[in-house]
Formats: C-alpha cells, structure tokens, sequence
C-alpha cells in the first residue's frame, strides 16, 4: 500500500456550523475592538444575519479546504538559532543593559527598546550568550505542492539584519540553551519586530508582539505576557506601553538558566534539580489577538539540556542525541479557502478555531525517514483549538497495537519512562516519547515487519469548545500527522528506556501543605469565556501569591467544552482528577504547566512559587478562548492573600 491507494484525504472531522458571535460580548480589554473591525476572514461566508436587542448576530459558515495527497514532502526540521557576538550589529549601536533602552529612535521617533522593566536578579547571572531573532514576513511558502504559496504567515530568521537573504520562518528557529551546575549559562534573546505595517495580511493578525518562552522560570520582564495591569490603553502607546513592542522596536529577553529556587539557600546558586525543565516553546501573546498571531506563524521550540539530558546519547541519561536523533516536532491545523488558496481564520469565532489540514513542522502531512534505532520525538500541540491523541498505526496491518515510551510531560521528565499506546495533548502540551523502530519492526516485534508507521490522531473532535472522548478507527489517511519511512540498522548508543528505571537526581520535588486553597471556574456566561464569573481586566490583579509558599488550585468547568489551563511562572501537581487521585504510573504522575480541563470535570492542582515577584496571568491555552476573555491576572509578592475564588 502507497500514496496512490489514496490519492486525496477528506479533510478532517470539522465544525458542522460556526455557533453565532454576539459583537460585543466581550468586556475590559478583550477583543471587542479588532473583532467589531474585522471583515469576513477568507473563506468565510455570512449565513445569517439577524437584529437582537440593537445587537448584530453573525453565523459563520467554512468552505472545506482543497484535497491533497499525503506524504509527498518530507518533514522539515526547523534550524537552530545562532549564537551572537557583542560585536554583532544588533547590539554594536545598542548594548544589552539591565533596564530597558528607552531612548527615543530617531529613525521611528518610539523608544529603541519596547521593554518597560528592569530584568529582574539579572545581576547574579549577568548573561553570558547571545542570540538574535527578527520577526517579518515570511516570504511566499509551500505547505503542500497542491496547494497555493502561503503568503499570509508570519515568522522570524535567524538574526540576521538583511530579512531578504537571512528569510523569516515558520516554524521559528529552534533555541537550545543548558542548565549547569556550578556556572554561568544565561541567555539573552534580542527580538526585532520587523513585522508589515498597516493592514494584515489574510485580515487577521496585530504586528505588536509579546513573546513568551512558554514555562520557562522568568521575571515578568522576560516572561512574555499578554498585558501590563495599570496601564490598560496606555499599552497601545508605545511612549507607555506595556508587554508587548512595535514594528521598528527589539525587546532583550534575559533567561538566567537557573532552576527554580534559585533564590533559596537550601538550592542556591544553581536552583533545584528536580524543577528541570527540558521542552519549552516560546510563541507570541499579543492580548485579544494571540490566536491569530500564532496561527499566522509566531511560535518554536526552546530546548534545554543538563548534565543529565545531555543532548549526547553517550552521556547521562543517554537518551537519543540531538539533532540526529532528538526530533522536535510542532502541530498544528490550518483551513485553506479554497477561493484564494490562503489560510483562512474566522475572527467572528469565539468557540475555537479548527482547521481540516494537519501541519507538522510546517507541512501538511509529510513523511520522515528513519533508521532504524531509537528515537526521541518532542510532540508539541500548537492549536490554536485542536486536541489529540496520538497513536502509532501500521498502514499494512491495523491489526497491531503498536506501544512507545513517553518520558516527559510538558517540560518535565517524568519518574521513569512509561509504556503506551496513546498520547493525549491537549493544545499547548508537549510529550517526548521514544520511539524504537528496530526493535517494533523486528521479528516478534509489535510492528514486526512494518516499512512504514502512521503518527496518527484518532481523537474526534467536531469543534473548537473541544473533543469528545471518542476515537476513530485505526488508519484513517485524514487523521494521519506523519509517516515515518523506516531505513536500516543503523548504531544505537541511546539507552533502551525498559532498562531505565529511574532519572534521578531529577524527581519529583515532595509535597507541601498549601497555605490556602483557591477555586477557578471556567465557564462560559452570558456569551462569554469568563473565569469565576469575570473575563479579564488587564488593570486588575484578582489574587496575589506569597513567594516561597505552596496553594493548591480547584479547576471546575460545565458540559459542553474543554479548556487546557496555563499558568506562566508556576508549574506544579495534578493531585486528582473527579475526586481520583493521580497515581504513579498515570501519564499525569508529574510536573506540568498546562493541564487539561475536560468537560464538566474537576481537578486539583498543587504549585509552589518561588524567586520572583511580579504580575502573571493563567488562561485557556485554546488560544481564541484566551482571546475571548478567559484569562486572569494573579501577583506574587511577600505578602499573599487568601481569596478562595479570584
């Protein structure tokens, strides 16, 4: 069985019907504005159009996207950003100082520098590596040879100043930093905003961005987030602005490469080992229109390594080394109008956007050739809307179960490596698994003679509020991610992860009694995606956190929708789930800073803050959700409170 047994893929289960947006539903800071100015995104139609209360209701209908055949392009892998000298041009002019370079450009007549903050204890690790990104538009791309070039993406290069030879991309360039024990590895990351000005492109996207290194331990300078309490419209001034730069500004994000703890004389200098994080990925957070922004290209993988998680199969842990045989790989789905051949994003569409092509690495459905041998693959859900659960599938024999082995959760190495069947990734989540193409495909094997494997998503979803918990059969050409071609024998160094039983020194940090215990409910009211009743203020802090202090967290939601739950800063425990408590060997037995709120579910969630002080929000990670209202702000100070519903 070939490609041509299937010459086109249906598109993917879609929405049925696009639920009616009241204009104008959402309050403070939301997107009301953009949305109320918004034409009809490509592809869209209006089907109805009717007068309630001198309020307009707006039904949307999408075209299916064109049928194309899969697997006729292999998979890209995203390059690695550059390290940077000082003497590089982007810092020659402009050197990277603790507080921000606020003096007025006179080629732009705004400040140079869009942060607004000092970086916070920047002065007990002054950064010591430099890298260089510059956001712009990526130039006309194939996602697919039957499809039309993409010209209404986003992304960023490589640092270089001329965006005509050193292009932007998407997925962005991947940035590898490292933890060390005992020394200096701080990372500052200048980012240009080169994006278009004026009108986007496709209708949809706003050119003042914020970056956040999704789960990274930063100060709200470097965090990344979505808006500034305080200064509310002040923020669209770039003379006050808040989180987020302009076109003709750069913004110095400073990671200081120190575990979480850092700041405690039980852990410091270094941190605590067991807060290691491996899997991040940094995307834009531009309040009321982060959605559009990532689903126009603004996201890619941050990895960092150890003195455990080498990167080199030789060393440590001895997991697959990077880059030959650690794979990052980013998902996600666009709808294509098949009127203009362009991605198309239904701003009038406040449940969840889904699209009917997988994109993974930036192609629709390609291939990938391995050896075989083992494996790493970082599987990272991107959105905006869509779930998985992910299966590996022979094409030639639905017959066969086929397990890997999942060894983190979101950032996180879990206690040992796991054996399964199925990943579930809510959006935002990330997994590494390993994957042993010699030993499935071997005589005996539980793929025993496969030449080819389908990462497949076999979760049913037919809208952007979320999944239901049914599956689809097995090999399915629409429900299929990538196709792995399986090669020969090649050397394996890497450890077979049944054999490893353990990845101490990084564990599971113990569990403290909380000082206070808060319930978020996330609900849709009156037409809007609220928490505890309220859609976000960016002038309103609704609870503070004590720094060095551990809360636990109730998240409630109705029927009907699912939200993936993201808080920045803090990471922590699931310790039940509808009054079931996570158990070891459960692929949710570990740290996570996202976690999947299923329908008319319960869970609670144990986190400790530490080192920082500052402002942060916690949102739905189902990106239109978040758009739409459904985030709060919360502050981390020395002094707390115990506000029991925020």
């Amino acid at each position: 069985m070939n490609t041509k047994d299937f010459p086109v893929t249906e598109p993917l289960p879609g929405p049925s019907r696009r639920t009616a947006l009241k204009v104008g539903l959402a309050v403070g800071s939301a997107s009301v504005a953009g949305i109320a100015k918004a034409a009809l995104a490509p592809g869209m139609t209006s089907t109805t159009t009717t007068q309630l209360g001198g309020t307009v209701i707006l039904a949307r209908s999408p075209n299916p996207s064109p049928q194309t055949t899969p697997f006729l392009e292999a998979m890209p892998i995203t390059p690695l950003l550059p390290e940077r000298l000082l003497t590089d041009q982007a810092f020659a002019k402009t050197p990277p100082t603790e507080a921000p370079n606020r003096a007025i450009n006179p080629a732009t007549g705004i400040p140079f520098e869009g942060r607004g903050e000092s970086h916070q204890l920047r002065s007990l690790n002054p950064p010591q590596k430099f890298f260089v990104q510059r956001f712009g538009a990526v130039p006309a791309t194939s996602v697919h040879p039957q499809l039309a070039k993409q010209v209404n993406l986003w992304g960023s290069n490589l640092g270089g100043a001329n965006l005509t030879t050193d292009k932007p991309m998407t997925p962005m360039p991947t940035i590898v930093s490292r933890y060390q024990t005992g020394a200096n590895t701080a990372i500052l990351v200048r980012r240009f905003n080169n994006l278009p000005t004026g009108a986007p492109s496709g209708g949809f996207g706003k050119n003042q961005i914020s970056t956040h290194t999704h789960n990274f331990h930063s100060a709200p300078d470097s965090d990344g987030g979505p808006c500034d309490p305080g200064l509310g419209a002040l923020s669209e001034d770039p003379k006050t602005q808040g989180r987020f730069y302009f076109p003709g500004q750069y913004y110095d994000y400073y990671y200081n490469m120190k575990r979480a703890g850092f700041t405690n004389p039980a852990f410091a200098p270094d941190g605590d080992i067991r807060e290691t994080l491996g899997t991040l990925w940094y995307h834009d957070h531009r309040e009321a229109h982060t959605a559009e922004n990532v689903y126009k290209g603004l996201a890619g993988f941050h990895i960092v390594f150890n003195e455990h998680d080498t990167g080199n199969e030789a060393t440590g842990f001895k997991l697959p080394s990077f880059p030959q045989f650690d794979i990052p790989m980013i998902f996600t789905d666009l709808l294509i109008d098949p009127a203009t051949g362009q991605a198309a994003f239904d701003l009038f569409d406040t449940d969840g956007h889904l699209g009917d092509k997988y994109l993974v690495n930036g192609k629709v459905q390609p291939f990938f050739n391995v050896s075989k041998r083992r494996y790493r693959l970082r599987l990272l859900d991107m959105g905006p809307s869509r779930f998985y659960q992910l299966f590996l599938t022979n094409p030639d024999n639905l017959a066969q179960s086929i397990p890997y082995w999942r060894i983190m959760n979101d950032g996180n190495l879990l206690p040992k490596p796991l054996q399964v069947t199925s990943v579930k990734l809510a959006v935002a989540e990330r997994a590494d698994i390993i994957v042993d193409f010699n030993k499935l495909t071997a005589p005996g094997g539980a793929a025993a003679g496969a030449t080819r494997l389908w990462l497949e998503n076999r979760l049913i979803q037919t809208d952007g509020k979320g999944p239901t918990d049914q599956l689809n059969p097995a090999g399915t050409p629409a429900n299929v991610l990538v196709e792995f071609r399986i090669g020969a024998v090649v050397a394996d160094g890497s450890a077979d992860p049944a054999l490893i039983t353990s990845f101490a020194p990084i564990t599971l940090p113990p569990m403290e009694a909380p000082i206070v215990t808060r319930t978020f409910k996330w609900e849709r009211t009156n037409g809007q995606w609220v928490v505890n009743g309220l859609p976000i203020s960016c002038d309103e802090v609704r609870f503070t956190m004590k720094r060095g202090t551990t809360e636990k967290w109730i998240y409630q939601t109705g029927g009907g929708w699912s939200h993936p739950i993201h808080h920045h800063f803090v990471e922590g425990r699931i310790l039940s789930r509808n009054g079931v408590a996570i158990a070891p060997g459960s692929q949710e037995f570990g740290r996570k800073d996202v976690v999947w709120l299923g329908e008319g579910e319960t869970v609670e969630f144990l986190l400790k803050v530490t080192d920082y002080v500052g402002v942060y929000p916690i949102h739905c990670h189902n990106v239109v959700h978040e758009d739409h209202a459904m985030m709060l702000l919360f502050a981390v100070r020395d002094v707390g409170d115990t506000n029991p519903t925020p």
